[in-house]
């Protein structure tokens, strides 16, 4: 595995990081979990990802469960706050409140003293921001936070939380998750010049476009059963990625990485590896196959033809 700095940290993470998202505690068995989380860490992955929303909390169960094996030095973990995760008025955003008691009840699901990275998992207009930073502040004080992050933040959001830190001297902002694959690359506009001029690093989600760029969707509807697609649960956010005109140009990507003598998963990862603002590529594998696979793409080098092949595909 290989590793790079978080930002202008001294942290590291590795290239390749797994993440829980529409997998554990939803369509991903207990074990089945438990095992891909073991190949990730025996391959050298440090870097894992979950959310006190996901599955409502039970995703945050079967990754503390996981990793309890392990040093707790040995690995990174990140949890997030912000999306509803009760009925009431306050179960919900970045208030103080909400933020206090979701990073506690994560880090009781979890059955840990701490987490490296907290994300803000959306901005929330609602809450003045030195009233979210100040208090995931106070927490890096009590040593419950290592490093502080954000969601899906705009440049601008970005930038309004940098100068909040600032001003009242609180920790910075150092990563970003955002959605980032060959399909939606709004983040290469304004969010990485942003991030890379105040030493923030991106750790993408859905770097496969949800498994699209895997090659298992062909044109015409075809679709794998017990697939994503074919999940009423998970394939919510997958209608713009299973059109024709897509699924040609994935057609026609999966015959450079034919060409190149790789899968076309870890020709994709490959892409977004070679943003050196992009700290971690984070997969959402099923089973440890999957892990073993994607892995290999840190090893691939896409030279200056194959990346203008691609671009000419994308348009």
């Amino acid at each position: 595995m290989k590793y790079r700095k978080l930002g202008k940290t001294g942290l590291k993470v590795s290239e390749i990081s797994l993440g829980s998202w529409l997998t554990y505690g939803n369509s991903t068995e207990k074990d089945t979990a438990a095992k891909t989380i073991e190949a990730a860490y025996d391959l050298g992955i440090n870097s894992f990802d979950t959310a006190n929303v996901y599955a409502t909390g039970e995703a945050e169960k079967i990754v503390g469960e996981a990793l309890g094996r392990y040093p707790r030095e040995s690995y990174v973990l990140a949890t997030k706050v912000f999306w509803p995760m009760g009925e009431g008025p306050n179960d919900r955003g970045l208030s103080r409140k909400h933020v206090f008691e979701q990073l506690h009840a994560s880090l009781k699901r979890l059955n840990l003293d701490y987490v490296d990275i907290y994300y803000c998992h959306r901005y929330d207009p609602e809450t003045p921001v030195d009233e979210t930073l100040r208090t995931i502040d106070d927490m890096v004080r009590q040593g419950k936070v290592l490093y502080v992050g954000v969601s899906e933040w705009t440049a601008q959001q970005i930038q309004e939380g940098l100068g909040t830190a600032d001003k009242y001297l609180l920790d910075r902002i150092v990563v970003n998750q955002p959605v980032y694959n060959m399909f939606n690359r709004y983040i290469e506009k304004e969010v990485i010049p942003v991030s890379e001029k105040n030493g923030i690093s991106q750790i993408v989600f859905s770097p496969l476009a949800q498994g699209v760029l895997t090659g298992k969707y062909s044109r015409g509807g075809k679709f794998p059963e017990g697939s994503r697609a074919t999940d009423p649960k998970a394939n919510m956010h997958m209608g713009s990625l299973l059109t024709d005109e897509v699924l040609g140009k994935v057609e026609q990507l999966e015959k450079i990485a034919n060409e190149l003598d790789i899968k076309l998963s870890q020709l994709a990862l490959a892409w977004i590896l070679r943003q050196q603002n992009v700290a971690s590529a984070l997969i959402g594998a099923s089973k440890p196959e999957q892990v073993q696979e994607n892995a290999k793409a840190i090893d691939v080098t896409l030279t200056d033809d194959v990346l203008e092949k691609i671009e000419h595909i994308l348009g």
